[in-house]
């Protein structure tokens, strides 16, 4: 089996869902800069609890903590908005709220990954990439 993945954020995504669903408390994933930065994005919010980037040869692995043993995961759903044939772009002022603002969605902006509330006040826009709730 192949490490490379198309779409690195989809597998990743996937990768956090199903462990979300079958109650595994964390994962490991090869890592790139992109997928380190939506999982600090995440970690930073609440979302998912710790996360560490294993260095390693041919390629280092990410270790993502989704919750603390016995406790509940906060994630309900976690997709991906922007995909490799359909990319979704947005202003600042069309940035979309989440559940009526309960949730986020992880934009990529000329400053940096952030949330779309952090892009809002900062006056940026750019390629939505997640929504999780």
């Amino acid at each position: 089996m192949s490490l490379q993945s198309t779409d690195q954020i989809a597998d990743l995504l996937t990768r956090i869902r199903n462990a979300v669903m079958v109650g595994k408390n964390e994962i490991l994933v090869p890592t790139s800069k992109l997928k380190a930065g939506v999982v600090e994005v995440l970690a930073k919010n609440g979302y998912v609890a710790s996360f560490e980037v294993i260095d390693g040869s041919p390629r280092g692995m990410l270790k993502v903590v989704i919750n603390e043993p016995g406790t509940v995961a906060k994630i309900n759903e976690i997709s991906k908005v922007s995909k490799p044939g359909r990319r979704v772009y947005s202003s600042a002022d069309e940035l979309p709220v989440v559940k009526s603002g309960r949730g986020m969605v992880i934009v990529s902006t000329s400053k940096g990954l952030m949330t779309g509330r952090e892009a809002k006040k900062n006056r940026l826009g750019g390629e939505v990439l997640v929504k999780v709730w």
